[in-house]
Order: structure tokens, then sequence, then C-alpha cells
């Protein structure tokens, strides 16, 4: 099961948009997930690679998944690599991303760590509204 991010638990997770507005964000943690988002959209950013598929439900939540290779360093850099993606996604997806789609953060080798973060954040702005050809959020 889909752990939660930002505030929903359980069935929650998959039902409608609260009322204030907020969206939710569920971690991938299914294999299957990831190898389906590979398959699909992908945008280049100098500090990430942002994957993202439509997967075709009505839920309200968004998912997102965070992933490093070896390439990015050894365990304590990696895992500093998807803490600070996963504040990316934090900061941006509620309001960047789409209801029902599917995001995967993968890091890169020395970009990653050493970008600045508000760079990162700006990244990810723009690589959302790559992957969604301008359009705005519901």
């Amino acid at each position: 099961m889909a752990s939660t991010v930002a505030g929903a638990t359980g069935s929650d997770a998959e039902g409608p948009v609260p009322p204030h507005g907020r969206r939710y964000l569920t971690v991938i943690a299914k294999r299957g997930d990831f190898l389906r988002a590979a398959q699909a959209r992908r945008q280049v950013m100098p500090g990430f690679l942002l994957q993202a598929r439509c997967r075709g439900d009505d839920s309200a939540c968004i998912r997102v998944g965070y992933t490093c290779s070896r390439k990015i360093g050894n365990a304590v850099i990696r895992n500093r690599a998807k803490r600070r993606l996963r504040e990316v996604a934090r900061a941006t997806l509620p309001a960047g991303g789409l209801p029902g789609w599917d995001y995967v953060l993968v890091g890169r080798p020395g970009a990653t760590v050493d970008r600045v973060f508000s760079d990162l954040v700006a990244d990810m702005a723009h690589a959302l509204g790559r992957v969604h050809g301008g359009r705005a959020p519901k």
C-alpha cells in the first residue's frame, strides 16, 4: 500500500479533493508503477529527470516516486538527493501537478545534491509546465 505524504491516510488518499483545495501526494511504492512512468513523458532538467504519466483514473491524489542510482554517490549522498527531491515535490506538486498523474523524480549525478534549492524548485515548475503542455492544474 502506498503511504501518504500530504495529509491523508488510507482510503482518504484516493478520495475527492478536500474542501480546502489541497491535493494529496501519495508515494509510489511498486516497481511496476515506476516502470510505467519510465515509458511515458520525460523532461530532463539540470537538477533531475522528471517522468510523468496519466493513470487514467478519477482519483484526486497525485502519486510521486523518487529514485537515485549508485552513480549519484554513496548511500549518504543518495539519501540527501532523495530528501531534496521530496522537498521539491512537496513545494511544487500540490499546486502544479494534475490529479490522477504519477510523477517520478530521478536524481542526476553531481547536480541534484549540489544545485541551489530554489533552482531545483524553479526547474520543477518549468518541467511540469513542459510535461503538461501549458495546461493549468484543475
